[in-house]
């Protein structure tokens, strides 16, 4: 990504959840403890985050659906996809590229960014736009990898520059997924980051997909047909900066290697900072990962570990704005809710069948 340091600083609310830096790590100490109390109060967690959000007004350039996008023709109606865009009311503000932030299984955009990644690149004077995917993103990824091509040339016609898109777990099956079908989307992206995605599938896929499952689950499972269409060809199609983040501690998408994408640039935190604890949910508040973030973001190419600034691994270890009471939060709140969604999903016997146009590619 290009374009000049333009910090900028919005006031923005926050719940009153801090902790005092003295009880950090006492906090961090029990979060596994937590963790099991946030699976028991799963369904209460999801009866109070489920409810509808209504998005941010966005200038109607920002909503509108692209005149053409070479590949496909989009088969979900113009108004879903507009209503799945949220970009701040002043929006476009920054010379900055703008950034699409799309969120992982079971979650919308507010519980997998609106307390991390959106206020803290808002923070650094990025414009920051999300798309809630259908169904918590647990249906068909090729139905909801439309609302992903819709968003980022949206963005495009808005700005008239490219958008750099930071996806998190499945977002990043999404965001490919565009950018390998829809060729006249790649030259709308510079960057294209994700946190934790399962390139290759994952173990846990297959064990939930041994009954019925939900539509994603089955396109997740490794050697499904959606993944076999998806890697047949280049992993990294296009003029576009790939990196791939992930950690060794990721006990959802297993083994951690599979988000490793053949031409991207692939780090994982433990190779940057040795013994380092980041969860798969703690992707998206890691200082480290957040750092190679907006390294990838704000200069050209990939991420490089090799131009972190000292300290990187010794300093906060959270996202800026980010404290250990939102960690109680993700831990025993958000991670659980993304379970029940998908354990709520409605269930298919068998995968989704291809789509015509993605056929073996040579």
């Amino acid at each position: 990504m290009h374009g000049p340091n333009q910090p900028n600083q919005p006031n923005r609310p926050r719940p009153n959840r801090r902790t005092a830096p003295g009880r950090r790590r006492g906090v961090v100490g029990v979060l596994s403890a937590l963790g099991v109390l946030g699976a028991l109060l799963a369904v209460v967690a999801a009866a109070t985050v489920f409810a509808p959000v209504e998005p941010a007004a966005a200038q109607a350039a920002a909503r509108k659906v692209p005149a053409t996008v070479d590949g496909p023709p989009l088969t979900t109606p113009p108004d879903r996809l507009a209503a799945a865009l949220d970009c701040p009311s002043d929006f476009p503000r920054s010379q900055r590229e703008p950034v699409l932030l799309v969120h992982g299984t079971g979650v919308d955009a507010r519980l997998n960014w609106g307390w991390n990644y959106a206020p803290a690149l808002r923070a650094q004077g990025y414009d920051v736009c999300t798309v809630d995917l259908p169904a918590r993103s647990t249906g068909d990824i090729q139905e909801s990898a439309e609302y992903v091509v819709h968003a980022v040339a949206a963005l495009h016609a808005a700005t008239g520059r490219k958008a750099d898109v930071v996806a998190h777990s499945q977002g990043g099956l999404q965001v490919r997924w565009g950018l390998t079908w829809w060729p006249g989307l790649r030259a709308a992206v510079d960057d294209v980051v994700s946190l934790g995605t399962p390139e290759h599938g994952a173990a846990a896929g297959d064990l939930l997909c041994a009954l019925p499952c939900a539509a994603a689950a089955h396109q997740m499972k490794r050697g499904s047909a959606f993944l076999t269409a998806l890697n047949s060809g280049d992993q990294t199609p296009g003029d576009v900066s790939y990196t791939s983040i992930f950690t060794r501690d990721d006990l959802v998408v297993t083994p951690y290697r599979t988000a490793v994408k053949e031409g991207a640039r692939n780090i994982g935190i433990q190779e940057v900072c040795g013994i380092r604890l980041v969860t798969h949910i703690g992707l998206v508040y890691d200082s480290v990962a957040f750092r190679l973030v907006l390294d990838a973001l704000g200069r050209p190419g990939p991420a490089d570990p090799k131009r972190l600034p000292a300290g990187a691994c010794s300093g906060d270890p959270y996202v800026p704005g980010v404290d250990a009471g939102d960690v109680v939060h993700a831990t025993t709140v958000v991670a659980p809710a993304a379970a029940t969604a998908l354990a709520t999903a409605p269930k298919k016997l068998r995968e989704p069948a291809l789509r015509p146009y993605a056929s073996p590619r040579p």
